[in-house]
């Protein structure tokens, strides 16, 4: 009777599914995971920056969110975009957006960001210890290009030293000595000490690993298509013809989430953010540090001998097709930062792009499903999914076990908003 109470079925093997699966299977549960695509296909925790960030505590959903998001509807190569379309789901989604771009949300949520980060780091150098997935602790540059920038940026540090976040502003002088491996075109920056970078492909590879060495079983190409339920209880999820029986249930499908919670009423208030990203085999400069050009909203990494860039957060549904021009907004950033790096530098490489699954108040859903005794999910990252992956794991592991978490989670109910 134990080992039938030790079942668990993660449904999604993105990151936040095999770091479920992980602690999971530390905590002593049977796991098996069901992942969608085939084994060594892409997913959206491939292609990210591979950033570990606490130096994002301020949620998606902010003052002046709503105002640049409608200016930057008017350029078709901007950061941010939401493709207008007839549904009832995106109309939901941004209103309880709007509702909650407010300071109040922000201050009501930065500690609990800051938690999570901070905790999913000392995570990550745990697993550090034991893969080698590139691993590196030197911290973020925030990159202004402009005074203006630079300025908004020197806030936001000054409210992350409130809250514990390291946080300190340079001059261009200060920037260039803290990374002297490239050549940058900037007012200054702000270093946050510990934002730290990997490289996501090969986080994920360690991440299976270590989780089939566990004794955890992944099945690929399987994508779930129906939750299978009796009297408040989860029996099985199947995939076409085939059934996947177990105790508990967790379902952390990504963009694929909330279809499948509607099937035990749950609407989930959910849509898909597109992310693209570039690499650079060769690049003419590798930074020493990961880093984001401020105004931009471009973030670029170090990976072994390449250098990514990535950006764009495109609401529009779920199609993978690559918009060229948000690709473009992406490329054409480069040489104002980084003026060595030309857009000719990017001819023949081809864009990498991804699925966000993205909150309206830009806080990750994570717990039980109310009215489903043994279901939980794990989904809502946005554009942390990498960042909060094993803190996610973590959490999860405590809530299938019946521990108490390391820190209160109740504002990221899966329910709250009815």
């Amino acid at each position: 009777m134990q080992e039938a109470q030790n079942r668990v079925v993660v449904v999604g093997g993105g990151v936040i599914g095999l770091s479920t699966a992980y602690y999971a299977l530390r905590a002593g549960l049977e796991v098996t995971v069901l992942e969608r695509e085939p084994e060594g296909g892409d997913s959206c925790s491939m292609g990210n920056a591979g950033m570990v960030v606490p130096s994002h505590f301020i949620p998606l959903a902010a003052p002046g969110m709503i105002a640049k998001g409608l200016r930057w509807m008017l350029d078709p190569q901007s950061p941010f975009y939401v493709k207008p379309r007839l549904s009832l789901d995106l109309m939901r989604w941004g209103w309880i957006f709007y509702r909650k771009s407010t300071a109040a949300h922000v201050a009501a949520s930065r500690g609990l960001l800051r938690d999570l980060n901070l905790e999913s780091r000392r995570l990550f150098a745990e697993l550090a210890t034991k893969s080698d997935f590139g691993w590196c602790e030197k911290g973020l540059l925030m990159l202004c290009d402009s005074a203006k920038g630079l300025e908004a940026e020197a806030e936001v540090a000054q409210e992350a030293e409130e809250i514990g976040v390291r946080a300190e502003v340079l001059d261009a002088a200060g920037a260039a000595a803290l990374d002297p491996d490239v050549t940058m075109r900037v007012e200054g920056a702000v270093h946050y000490r510990q934002d730290c970078h990997l490289d996501p492909s090969r986080f994920m590879a360690r991440l299976r690993e270590r989780v089939v060495e566990l004794g955890g079983r992944i099945e690929y190409g399987v994508p779930v298509d129906e939750i299978v339920s009796s009297g408040g209880r989860v029996t099985a999820v199947k995939s076409g013809e085939r059934v996947f029986e177990g105790e508990r249930f967790v379902v952390a499908g990504g963009v694929w989430t909330a279809g499948l919670l509607r099937q035990v009423g749950l609407k989930l208030p959910l849509q898909a953010g597109k992310g693209y990203s570039l690499t650079l085999n060769a690049p003419v400069e590798r930074p020493r540090l990961c880093s984001i050009f401020a105004e931009a909203k471009v973030a670029i990494t170090p990976m072994g001998e390449s250098l990514r860039f990535a950006g764009t957060m495109e609401v529009g549904g779920k199609q993978l097709a690559v918009n060229r021009q948000r690709v473009h907004g992406i490329i054409k950033s480069v040489p104002h930062y980084f003026p060595r790096f030309s857009e000719e530098d990017f001819e023949g490489v081809e864009p990498w792009a991804g699925l966000r699954p993205v909150s309206p108040d830009g806080m990750p859903y994570l717990g039980a499903v109310d009215g489903m005794e043994n279901l939980y999910a794990a989904t809502g990252h946005a554009m942390m999914g990498l960042s909060l992956g094993p803190v996610t794991g973590r959490l999860m592991a405590d809530l299938l076990t019946g521990r108490e978490p390391f820190t209160p989670i109740g504002d990221l109910a899966v329910g709250r908003f009815g």
